[in-house]
């Protein structure tokens, strides 16, 4: 990791926009937010842990923090992160990934999926619980942008604004059912991207000229205007047979339905033979790509599903994401980025050979190490940051 990014992401912490009184500020924003990171690293998740873990390393955090009054109490943490503007600092979070792995979203496969913050909900005043929709970059590993999806809304229209944040350019975009909608179609065709659309019920009567179709061509071995490709994995006595079929002949559907961008239709096939036992699903996609493009799909498809092992897994199982209770205004949604931070600081540090969960607990007790995922030398000042 370029110690540029990490010097970056102090800065950006400095320069967040504090939603505090002016003259009844007793601790500074850039602060908070650093202990509060190295105490998430640290496999910590409440505030009072926070504060006490802060109080524990006081003199190390002197090394490169300001702290004119100490350490803050548990309430500040609390409160200052659910005043914090979400959006400003999506924004600086985003400058901060750009520079930490040295690219942007453009050509890359962009999985667009949504996780719920389980334990956000608040029967008190009938909040429900907070629903997240990531950009998920396959090639990264890693979340480009996150947006809440608003209480009075759904993923239909959050998707649009979070592809604006997102650069589309030779990109491809996937998204479940949720998101198979002419206006998100265009929106990507629009800004020179291509998509990967899942069809479902939302989309009855297009689901069911696609399915009428491609079970027809299947049924009869049809091979004009289609690709065709397969793949077989065996492991651990499971067997898993992957089919996948296109056909770019969408002259007729687009004269029925008027999709923005079609070039074709696509099936995905999974039969799996566990202990003598077998199952099989298909599944139907729309999509922009044209010509032979049936292995291409089929690989899209698969690494879509990704995000749930590599991103909302090691989010629960790792972070224990889906027991946090904090819920006040916006410290649900800014703590989740606070772990999206971390996790990609864990992720990005390889000389330590660990899981990531590991990796958490070797950081609460090797200060060293802390600091190296930091970004900073276990040696020397770094108050100049």
């Amino acid at each position: 990791m370029e110690e540029s990014a990490h010097v970056l992401l102090l800065r950006l912490f400095r320069d967040m926009p504090d939603p505090r009184m002016v003259g009844k500020v007793s601790h500074k924003l850039h602060d908070i937010l650093v202990i509060t990171v190295c105490a998430v690293l640290c496999g910590l998740e409440h505030w009072t842990q926070i504060e006490d873990f802060g109080k524990a390393h006081e003199a190390w955090f002197r090394t490169f923090l300001d702290l004119p009054n100490g350490i803050p109490s548990h309430d500040t943490f609390g409160k200052v992160l659910a005043a914090l503007d979400p959006d400003a600092f999506e924004r600086r979070i985003q400058l901060w990934i750009h520079a930490l792995l040295g690219s942007t979203t453009q050509g890359k496969h962009i999985a667009i999926d949504g996780k719920t913050l389980r334990r956000s909900f608040d029967h008190a005043s009938n909040k429900a619980a907070i629903h997240m929709i990531n950009a998920y970059v396959h090639e990264n590993h890693a979340v480009f942008s996150q947006l809440k999806v608003d209480d009075k809304t759904n993923e239909i229209t959050a998707i649009p604004s979070l592809l604006e944040m997102l650069q589309l350019q030779d990109a491809t975009v996937t998204i479940d059912a949720m998101g198979c909608q002419r206006d998100i179609a265009q929106k990507i065709i629009g800004r020179g991207g291509h998509y990967v659309l899942a069809l479902k019920g939302n989309q009855s009567s297009l689901q069911e000229d696609v399915q009428a179709f491609m079970d027809d061509r299947i049924t009869r071995g049809a091979t004009r205007h289609g690709d065709y490709y397969e793949t077989v994995e065996k492991s651990h006595g499971r067997i898993e047979v992957r089919r996948s079929w296109t056909c770019w002949q969408v002259d007729w559907l687009l004269q029925r339905h008027d999709w923005p961008g079609l070039a074709c239709m696509a099936v995905v096939e999974c039969t799996r033979t566990v202990n003598a036992k077998t199952s099989i699903e298909r599944r139907y996609f729309l999509s922009s790509h044209s010509g032979r493009q049936a292995q291409k799909l089929a690989v899209l498809i698969r690494n879509h599903w990704r995000v749930e092992n590599e991103l909302h897994w090691t989010l629960d199982v790792s972070f224990n994401e889906d027991q946090c209770r904090v819920r006040i205004e916006n410290a649900a949604e800014n703590l989740a980025r606070i772990r999206r931070i971390s996790l990609l600081l864990l992720q990005q540090e390889k000389t330590c050979k660990l899981g990531i969960k590991s990796k958490r607990a070797k950081a609460a007790y090797d200060g060293d190490y802390l600091l190296t995922l930091l970004g900073f030398k276990a040696t020397g000042n770094t108050k100049s940051t």
